[in-house]
């Protein structure tokens, strides 16, 4: 038999019979001359699947099903099936072939031998597929290693030019020389506290045991003190001050020097008044609170305690009728917040440089900007201890998310998203801006009752699926879908963290702000907010194919695909060979489905026409794939969302929604009983886990570098600064313009926490006469509203685009901001323009 001309030879081996291979031939379209048929003998191996070990399949087995089935890892099925049977370990999404219980050893085989190596047979019957090139007898793979000037990049990143990758390396190589450097220069800052107690009608003194490196001495006090805040509502006050104490020229013993004799006692300091309750009794209900106070006792002063000359006495006294008892700690070397303020700027601004022009992955860049800001606190002499940086990170968050995600990745294999993408399909007869509204209005309602981040987790597969169903891209219309989940979550108490913050302080819940009011005073800003987001959107997507592909769906699926493929390949490392058997598989389909895309970007591809498949056509091609698993899952998704809506009566039941979280994912597994849970693992979106890690700690950094005092005390600044009768209205405008935007580019959390101290504060000057509602309402607002901002402001938009990603589709943080910050504004507006008419207009409060 002569051989077919060509450099490579592609060998395909089917399971057919010669009339089954007369047809797949015609299927293959080729000219005659170039496809031979060839009977082999089952005596005669052509394919060894002696590489195929245990170790491998089970790697094999963690693959996404739709990657598992494909025909170029047919080898691995194959060798799965026989080892284990088509029964056991069942795959999702696969049917067991009706010849599989036949003897292997009676069939012939059919080679097909191609000499077009771009043409593929994809079909569920290939078994395996052999390159070999019969050119001077040698063997050579032809699956894309021999392809000149192709090159495959790995985690989706885009190609930049040489000098810009070397001028990036040098760059994140300095930044990591300076905080390896700091950190490694430093010890982990350790202060050993005291308990004291200043007496009644006296005053206690103590004599800081060593010197100050510098001019300026830290006092950390811990006990049941009040904030500044309530100076004008309490008269009783613990005082502390800075002595200096001369030593005797005859008499260097400190234990026989008397320090109660004012002839040797300088102060040196002004006073520090701490507020502290008025009676015994409301100090026993008091909760601990650390007060922090900086004295600077000038150079003059240090100079005679370092020559030995004196040394620095910290006396407290108070008025209180009764003893006072508290936890000293000395500070020598307190930071300046000053400083710290410009360092974490710094730092906060080069995470958005990183991440706004993708320099490099955003988990990456959150990892970074954290350790740098750890560096930058050792450098001041404030490096954090372990313990402090895990208690640190909201591990409630984390197990929340962790969660979910098992629930979700177990879920999906039911093909319950691929059904209530068609069943949206249904309601809404195919029309995209009805689709689209319906999902988002859904998305929002279900974010005022769950917490935005689980409605989120549930929301997105089905967005994608359905929006694959009608060939949509699902970017714009996920961007839509979480900003939506933001303006539902503002609704209630219980539907967005900061929410949560507020509700959950005890001052603000005393002064009449519950779930109901609570949600009585958001709804109406929030429906009107709904409104003009709709119309925003609508004006920005008015071109419907803003909402569609900007390439053929022929091209985008391809390019789909193969982002899919590097994905599952990128998450194989080469640790083991049965590891790399599998990664080199992957990265062969990745190569010949990149000269397939080649192949149609330079000859040209005609668009598939768009078209409405039947409903019939939807509802066979994506049915419920496991009722058995489904109604599993939905007993544990009940349990959950059950003991979602309880965690606002803490009375009924008393598991946290981490907790619950986690023991609904241990409850699905248990039902379901499955054995490769290293399938379910490997879905869980583990670079947005570590991204929020690293952005709990960077956000705790740069509260410590004291950025997060320094917008409330900016804030509290200004508004004391107006007069009287604007005094409510600017109030309002400025907690609600400052923590919008702070919330879109500094986590909200912290934000909130200290914004909320800034509205009790202000609500308790007798002197401003603020009311507390109105200042509750605007913080919640901002805070909520200003999540949609930016793709890092709301831990909804991290998770969506982490779950986006993990399907294929990807956005950016500059498309997003284009999308998601005019959004914000409009709504910060519309919400501006309701709490003035209704607070300082008709005084609804």
């Amino acid at each position: 038999m002569s051989k077919p001309r060509g450099k490579n030879v592609v060998f395909k081996i089917l399971k057919l019979n010669e009339e089954e291979a007369e047809d797949e031939l015609d299927r293959l379209n080729q000219p005659r001359p170039s496809v031979t048929v060839q009977t082999i003998r089952p005596n005669y191996s052509i394919i060894s699947l002696s590489q195929v070990t245990e170790a491998s399949l089970e790697i094999w087995r963690t693959l996404p099903a739709a990657i598992r089935q494909d025909p170029s890892l047919a080898s691995f099925r194959q060798e799965h099936e026989r080892l284990h049977g088509p029964e056991d370990d069942p795959l999702p999404n696969e049917d067991v072939s009706a010849d599989d219980g036949e003897d292997n050893n009676s069939k012939e085989f059919i080679t097909i031998k191609v000499t077009n190596p771009d043409t593929t047979v994809e079909d569920g019957k290939t078994t395996a597929v052999v390159e070999q090139c019969e050119k001077n007898g040698q063997n050579v793979t032809t699956d894309g290693e021999g392809d000149e000037g192709h090159e495959t990049t790995m985690g989706g990143h885009h190609e930049h030019g040489k000098l810009f990758g070397y001028i990036k390396v040098g760059t994140l190589l300095v930044v990591w020389l300076v905080f390896t450097g700091f950190l490694m220069s430093k010890h982990e800052k350790e202060l050993i506290p005291r308990q004291l107690s200043v007496p009644e009608g006296s005053y206690r003194t103590y004599i800081l045991p060593e010197p100050s490196p510098g001019s300026r001495i830290g006092i950390n006090l811990k006990g049941a003190f009040l904030s500044d805040q309530h100076h004008n509502n309490t008269s009783t006050y613990v005082s502390v001050n800075l002595q200096l104490l001369y030593l005797p020229s005859n008499n260097s013993n400190m234990s026989f020097f008397p320090d109660h004799d004012v002839k040797y006692t300088e102060n040196i300091t002004n006073v520090w008044l701490v507020p502290i309750p008025s009676s015994l009794d409301a100090i026993d209900q008091m909760d601990e609170m650390t007060r922090k106070h900086v004295f600077d006792i000038g150079p003059v002063n240090h100079q005679k305690v370092t020559s030995g000359k004196a040394v620095v006495r910290v006396r407290m006294s108070s008025n209180l009728d009764g003893d006072f008892p508290t936890k000293f700690t000395y500070d020598p070397t307190p930071m300046d917040t000053e400083t710290g303020v410009i360092y974490a700027a710094i730092v906060l601004l080069g995470l958005y440089v990183l991440i706004i022009w993708e320099i490099v992955h955003r988990t990456f860049a959150a990892i970074i900007a954290s350790t740098l800001a750890i560096g930058v606190l050792a450098a001041m002499n404030e490096r954090p201890s372990m313990p402090k940086l895990i208690s640190w990170i909201d591990v409630e968050t984390l197990l929340l998310l962790f969660g979910m995600m098992i629930l979700v990745a177990i879920l999906s294999e039911t093909g319950i998203f691929d059904y209530l993408a068609v069943y949206a399909y249904q309601v809404t007869n195919g029309k995209v801006w009805p689709l689209i509204n319906c999902l988002c209005i859904f998305t929002a309602i279900l974010s005022s009752f769950l917490d935005n981040v689980t409605t989120v987790l549930l929301m997105t597969p089905v967005t994608i699926r359905l929006c694959e169903v009608m060939e949509l891209n699902p970017v714009p219309v996920l961007m839509s879908m979480v900003i939506y989940s933001n303006v539902g979550g503002t609704l209630t108490p219980v539907g967005d963290p900061p929410n949560v913050i507020i509700a959950s302080n005890s001052h603000i819940a005393k002064n009449g702000v519950n779930f109901a009011t609570f949600t009585l005073h958001m709804a109406i800003p929030i429906f009107f907010v709904m409104i003009t987001t709709y119309f925003q959107l609508r004006m920005k997507f008015k071109n419907i194919n803003d909402l569609r592909f900007s390439e053929p769906q022929d091209v985008q699926e391809i390019r789909h695909e193969i982002a899919v493929w590097q994905r599952a390949a990128a998450s194989l490392s080469s640790y083991s060979k049965d590891e790399d058997l599998v990664r080199e598989t992957l990265l062969k389909k990745v190569n010949r489905l990149s000269r397939s895309l080649k192949k149609k970007l330079v000859t040209g591809s005609v668009p598939v026409e768009s078209y409405k498949a039947t409903l019939e056509e939807m509802r066979r091609k994506y049915p419920i794939r496991s009722k058995t698993l489904l109604v599993k899952s939905a007993i544990t998704l009940a349990f959950v969302i059950t003991f979602f809506f309880l965690h606002s009566a803490p009375d009924i039941q008393k598991l946290s929604l981490g907790w619950t979280a986690l023991l609904g994912a241990l409850l699905l597994l248990i039902l379901a009983d499955r054995e490769d849970i290293e399938s379910v693992i490997a879905r869980v979106e583990w670079s947005t886990l570590l991204f929020f890690a690293a952005l709990f700690i960077l956000m705790e950094a740069l509260a410590e570098l004291g950025l997060i005092d320094w917008i409330g005390k900016q804030t509290e600044n200004v508004i004391l600064s107006v007069s009287e009768e604007s005094r409510l209205a600017v109030a309002i405008l400025i907690i609600l313009w400052v923590s919008a935007f702070a919330s879109a580019f500094v986590d909200n959390i912290p934000l909130t926490t200290m914004m909320v101290k800034i509205a009790i504060g202000l609500a308790e000057n007798e002197a401003l006469d603020l009311p507390l509602q109105p200042l509750v309402w605007a913080l919640a607002l901002g805070a909520c509203l200003g999540g949609n901002g930016t793709l890092i402001g709301a831990s909804a938009n991290v998770v969506c685009a982490g779950v986006a990603e993990q399907h294929g589709y990807r956005f950016t943080f500059i498309e997003y901001f284009k999308v998601g910050f005019p959004v914000m504004v409009g709504s910060v507006i519309v919400s501006t323009i309701y709490l003035m008419f209704a607070h300082v207009v008709f005084t609804w409060h």
